[in-house]
């Protein structure tokens, strides 16, 4: 019988098992589930007759070898700085290997090899990366086929809460990884290009850059960008393209409450403090104020930062109950970040009965015929519970429906690959709109970039 080894039991991995599982009878093949924590691997495996889970640490060369070796096909569902040491056994031991996450350098090393040897190595096939480079490259490809000239891409995606499950005044809890929320954005200026001018926007500017969208049934967004955006005018085939943004979406708001973090410092992830094992959260906020012998904590913020005593940002902040002289960091030698992230997991952690939502939205400009037209394209899917989230589905469905695809021979282009290919990303939308993942366009005048803004 033929076999599916996944590499890792986190979060995103629920619905890509429950998806094979349910195909495994009648395409014949049994699925490994193989983790650290074996644990994990058994709750996943849930005494399904066609799966089994296996304890592997991956820096146990010996036994990570031979689980590849067993296997016709891995999924490494790894944290990514991982994926590298099993894709190098999988060219040794000639596997075809699936992952969801960004090509490395790494990665991009092992393609001449992959391609000797007639593997596919499918990268970037979760949702973002993943959904967006497949619903993004169908629309470009479609305009093209018909003699069409790109003239501006933008690219929105979100993890956010359901509007049944949103009950704070930020709109926002944690769907993925907190610490990626909480550092997101640094390491270096968002780039662009709008209109032909390249743009750059430093961290400490990143949120007060944002601009508004609306999503049908959905209301209004904020986006802001993400760090490189140019990288995709080579990848998608755009060089000459006037403009190309892509960001990550929030609830309007959203931007201008978690400035004050940033502008307070208290997203810097670079060093630790002292006495964070014993810190309050009011004495983590007074570490980044001015020192005065008179006037509170809630006073300096607010005066540091010019926030009214009516604006809705204070209560936003109140809300946090970062003010709280009782409640511990409990962390010892934390830095900022990761003080930060122990408030905000205490208020923002999703409920049992919560749900998550992932929002995306594209936007084509384009001229055809000698008109300019413009597509709108959004998805928006809403996770069932705790275990089937939104994000496990937008990102296990990808990356499940591609390797059966490449397991039963329907996709066969060698290399280190991104889905970007009509060969590739056309069958797996079809598939993914099975399971609501689907995409709505619609289609207007394109009267040039953000003609409703004045930026």
């Amino acid at each position: 019988m033929r076999s599916i080894l996944i590499i890792g039991a986190g979060k995103s991995t629920s619905s890509l098992v429950r998806f094979l599982l349910s195909e495994s009878q009648s395409q014949n093949f049994k699925l490994i589930i193989a983790d650290k924590n074996k644990k994990a691997a058994q709750s996943l495996a849930a005494d399904h007759e066609r799966a089994s889970a296996l304890a592997l640490d991956i820096f146990q060369a010996s036994e990570r070898e031979k689980a590849i070796q067993n296997a016709d096909i891995i999924i490494s569902m790894l944290p990514a700085r991982f994926h590298i040491e099993v894709a190098k056994d999988c060219v040794r031991f000639n596997k075809n290997m699936v992952t969801a996450s960004y090509v490395s350098k790494e990665m991009e090393a092992l393609d001449q090899e992959v391609k000797q040897k007639g593997l596919t190595f499918m990268n970037e096939i979760g949702v973002d990366p993943g959904v967006d480079h497949m619903s993004a490259m169908q629309v470009i490809d479609r305009i093209r086929s018909k003699g069409g000239k790109m003239l501006l891409f933008e690219s929105f995606t979100g993890g956010l809460v359901a509007p049944e499950s949103d009950d704070n005044l930020w709109n926002y809890k944690f769907t993925w990884n907190p610490r990626n929320v909480v550092v997101a954005g640094q390491g270096g200026a968002a780039e662009f290009i709008q209109e032909g001018q390249y743009k750059y926007i430093p961290y400490q500017r990143l949120f007060r850059r944002t601009e508004f969208l609306q999503i049908p049934k959905y209301g209004r967004f904020e986006g802001l960008a993400n760090r490189n955006s140019l990288a995709y005018r080579s990848i998608y085939g755009l060089e000459d393209i006037p403009t190309l943004y892509r960001g990550t979406l929030r609830r309007v708001g959203f931007s201008k409450a978690w400035n004050v973090f940033v502008q307070l410092g208290m997203t810097d992830d670079t060093y630790s403090m002292q006495n964070t094992e014993e810190m309050s959260y009011r004495s983590f906020v007074n570490s980044f104020l001015p020192y005065s012998p008179t006037d509170s904590v809630e006073l300096k913020l607010r005066l540091s930062l010019k926030i009214d005593q009516d604006d809705l940002i204070w209560d936003k902040l109140v809300e946090l109950d970062i003010f709280n002289p009782d409640k511990k960091i409990c962390i010892n030698d934390a830095t900022p970040a990761q003080a930060l992230q122990k408030i905000l997991e205490e208020k923002w952690t999703l409920k049992p009965e919560d749900k998550d939502m992932i929002v995306m939205y594209h936007k084509f400009g384009f001229e055809l015929e000698g008109k300019q037209k413009q597509i709108d394209s959004t998805m928006v899917s809403v996770g069932e519970d705790q275990t089937y989230t939104a994000m496990a589905k937008t990102v296990g469905l990808p990356v499940g429906i591609a390797t059966l695809k490449i397991l039963n021979g329907e996709i066969t282009k060698p290399g280190v690959l991104r889905p970007i290919h009509p060969e590739i990303y056309n069958p797996i939308l079809k598939a993914l709109e099975d399971y609501d993942i689907r995409f709505e366009e619609s289609e207007r005048e394109y009267k040039g970039y953000n003609p409703d803004q004045l930026l």
